[in-house]
């Protein structure tokens, strides 16, 4: 019996010095660009059977200037959605984070989900685009997850100093025409612990420590004059107001996902997060500094920070000792751009995240960045049409990076025509074509 053990032994160290008794997991964030006028529209183009698909693109291939306006514009929508399935499909990760996918604005409505499973990532799409031929494998995702956003949700101040309160967008605790607009979602192939999971949608931006409350800085511009009643140097919002905007302009959520490996359950926490684009700002530096801020967010709650308080109203920040990957459109370069580079240079580089993920040699890269993005400090790490490194799916420093990359095809490159296609929309390229961004993936192994 002693002699069994001991082979046994031998046996598993054998397996882990080889990597034979590991669990690989493709991780991947991506914003999708299904921005829509209305959930209801997003609903309604998830629910189009490929069969309907099918009629509106053959339709639009032939003559699309002879269609209706209706029919073109959602024949365009459906291209879009298919070949962001390719691109899924293609790239075929464990687990993905969406941006920019509409809901009813509490996450509970998962039917633009589930159209979005049944009617187009369950069925092979095309890598040629509307040129058909060259079909994918289907992907299917068990688990499907949307979370509550605050854009939209009217806080009923008048944040925007307009003069008029509660009028959306510029009123919504965070910007946008519907409550819902901008939200994100998760498909995974596997399970949440979902009595571990956070969210943080109603933090406070005051309860920030390092947080600063906007001021009128641009004081002399004929483009946006000062709003009536306030002065050069004012804050921007009343001390009531101040003490209740939330800091998230969607959510900061912290999703335990349950990653099975020969030794176990392992737990890895995705971070997940869409902050204010740091532009738009008018008389405030107000988005440049939100982004700053809900970026700070997480290098706060990494540090395990006491003052962090969630949702349900429990304190403290990660555990020490916890796996997490940090995923989202961020809307910050660390060398670019019109963030604050410091602050996402310091969430890049910190101690607990793997460096070699995203400063060293796996800070995923692209051929057609490279092509395309010829301005940019490091062209070939960008992930954006407009030529910034918005996008990321970083892992924490005790998980082990296997491969990364962005997907974005060069010319000569298969898949190619998912990006650039002068055939479809206005441009055919961007959001007209797929999205403006590039999906950003990581190959890890679990031990």
């Amino acid at each position: 019996m002693k002699d069994l053990k001991l082979k046994i032994l031998l046996l598993l160290s054998f397996l882990i010095l080889t990597g034979c008794m590991n669990e690989k997991v493709t991780i991947a964030a991506f914003n999708l660009s299904f921005d829509r006028a209305t959930f209801e529209q997003l609903q309604d183009e998830m629910a189009t059977s490929q069969e309907e698909q099918d009629v509106l693109v053959a339709a639009y291939v032939e003559d699309k200037d002879g269609m209706s306006d209706e029919n073109k514009a959602k024949a365009e929508k459906v291209i879009q959605i298919r070949n962001v399935a390719a691109i899924i499909q293609q790239n075929r990760p464990d687990i993905l984070m969406m941006g920019e996918f509409n809901n009813e604005g509490y996450g509970q409505d998962l039917s633009a989900l589930h159209g979005f499973q049944d009617n187009y990532l369950s069925i092979g799409q095309s890598l040629n685009s509307i040129d058909g031929g060259d079909v994918l494998e289907p992907i299917s995702y068990p688990i499907i997850e949307s979370f509550s956003t605050n854009t939209g949700l009217n806080s009923g101040l008048d944040l925007d100093n307009n003069g008029n309160a509660g009028q959306l967008p510029g009123d919504a605790w965070g910007f946008g025409f519907y409550h819902g607009q901008y939200a994100f979602a998760v498909m995974s192939k596997f399970g949440i612990r979902k009595n571990k999971v956070r969210t943080f949608q109603a933090f406070k931006w005051k309860d920030l420590p390092t947080a600063s409350i906007p001021t009128i800085t641009n004081c002399d511009d004929e483009n946006n004059p000062i709003p009536e009643g306030l002065a050069c140097g004012d804050n921007w919002y009343t001390d009531a107001e101040w003490e209740q905007v939330r800091l998230s302009s969607k959510n900061h959520v912290d999703l335990p996902i349950v990653i099975r490996t020969p030794y176990g359950k392992e737990i890895v926490h995705l971070l997940l997060s869409h902050p204010t684009p740091p532009v738009f700002d008018t008389v405030t530096q107000n988005n440049k500094l939100r982004n700053r801020d809900e970026i700070q967010f997480w290098i706060d709650y990494i540090n395990g920070e006491k003052f962090i308080y969630d949702d349900s109203g429990k304190k403290g920040g990660l555990k020490k000792n916890a796996h997490f990957v940090v995923m989202g459109d961020l809307n910050a370069d660390p060398e670019a751009g019109d963030g604050v580079r410091e602050t996402i240079a310091g969430l890049l580089e910190h101690p607990r995240v793997n460096q070699s993920a995203t400063v060293g040699e796996f800070v995923p890269t692209s051929a057609g960045a490279l092509e395309e993005a010829v301005d940019a400090p490091f062209p070939e790490r960008v992930t954006s049409t407009f030529g910034l490194r918005v996008d990321y799916a970083f892992p924490s420093s005790m998980l082990k990076v296997e491969d990364s990359g962005v997907y974005w095809p060069a010319s000569d490159e298969p898949g190619r025509l998912l990006m650039n296609d002068d055939r479809v929309g206005r441009f055919g390229n961007g959001k007209d074509i797929s999205s403006d961004h590039r999906m950003v993936w990581y190959t890890l192994e679990l031990y």
